[in-house]
């Protein structure tokens, strides 16, 4: 599943006000109510905040585009996980690019571009470790929230190394439209996947999948049952499947998988609001006949594969062999909307907020 690292909590208020020149509010989203089912705007409540003075090893951020990502409906519940649910009345976080307003930390200087976990908001303390340069004349800055950012690297890794992709292998994608699957199924492409089927959740995204990102086939998963479309799709079945839907999904999938096929349960997006626990897959014996592997993944287990990933996908983004879609919402105001209308399927690739101003 993609997900960020843990952030560390939030540098201590300045005693003294802030230097002249720089912020001293700033907005940020809180999660005021947990969701129960599916989130609603109530949930959400945008506040000022006090922004402090970067302290010894931390810089001040300003804030340019932020990242909404499905893993974080589950830390909207209050419950263990592998990363910490939200705390209620306090600032969210999840992934952001940035320009340093003000630095204490050796290696950054102000007006550079860094990465980093304090998103949901305009300004961010962070400290050193835990922001990453970015250099926006090699790719625009949205891109390391996306292609070149987790997603991307959750695509690479849950492909290459989870799913242990061989060239010739069929591989079907779930959710196949979205930042880490329309990327998932151009990997496979470009490493020479005998076929690679998708699905989606309208006609236009199936198009983008088939006519912008090679896929061999898609479907829409509202048009029919799902077994049925993939059996159409792939009728000498497939070897690898990436899980980014689960229920319905991942039950066809296993229907159509062949022997010593692999799946790379990397997110359960249908399940997420759910209420009552999901009745598929019904089909999990065939596992056994089948010797399949069925194996879940975070990407921060594969971080060890990041320079590779950005050197041979950024490449590729150069050539034009692969291609990749970002649906932008405009203003710190719409941070919740956006992160609502990707629940419901209204992105298209990635879903950015940019801070305009």
């Amino acid at each position: 599943m993609p997900e960020q690292p843990e952030q560390p909590a939030q540098s201590a208020q300045p005693e003294q006000p802030v230097s002249s020149g720089l912020p001293q509010t700033g907005r940020a989203w809180h999660l005021v109510a947990r969701p129960t089912g599916t989130p609603v705007p109530e949930d959400f409540a945008l506040r000022e905040i006090p922004v402090a003075e970067p302290g010894p090893g931390e810089i001040l951020v300003r804030n340019l585009h932020l990242s909404v990502d499905p893993y974080m409906r589950g830390r909207m519940n209050d419950v263990k996980s592998y990363v910490p649910p939200f705390r209620l009345d306090a600032p969210m976080d999840g992934g952001a690019v940035g320009e340093v307003l003000a630095s204490r930390a050796d290696g950054f200087a102000v007006g550079d571009h860094v990465l980093h976990g304090l998103g949901w908001r305009e300004y961010a303390v962070v400290k050193a470790e835990h922001a990453t340069a970015v250099d926006p004349a090699l790719a625009p800055l949205s891109a390391y929230l996306g292609v070149l950012g987790m997603p991307g690297l959750t695509a690479y890794a849950g492909l290459l190394e989870v799913a242990s992709f061989r060239e010739g292998d069929a591989v079907f994608v779930s959710g196949a439209a979205g930042a880490v699957g329309s990327l998932v199924g151009q990997i496979a492409r470009l490493k020479g996947a005998s076929r690679v089927i998708g699905s989606a959740g309208s006609d236009e995204k199936v198009r983008a999948l088939t006519e912008e990102h090679g896929f061999h086939a898609a479907f829409n998963y509202k048009n029919g049952p799902v077994a049925e479309q993939l059996r159409e799709a792939a009728p000498d079945g497939i070897d690898v499947y990436f899980d980014n839907v689960g229920g319905e999904h991942l039950e066809a999938a296993i229907g159509s998988l062949n022997v010593h096929g692999r799946v790379t349960v990397c997110g359960m997006i249908s399940q997420y609001n759910a209420t009552e626990p999901s009745p598929a897959p019904r089909n999990l014996a065939l596992v056994i006949g089948k010797r399949l592997r069925v194996q879940g993944m975070l990407v921060s287990d594969h971080q060890a594969l990041q320079p590779r990933f950005v050197e041979e996908v950024s490449g590729w983004i150069r050539s034009g062999d692969l291609t990749y879609r970002e649906t932008v919402v405009h203003g710190i105001d719409h941070a919740a909307d956006a992160f609502l209308g990707m629940l419901r399927g209204e992105n298209t690739g990635k879903m950015i907020v940019s801070l305009d101003g």
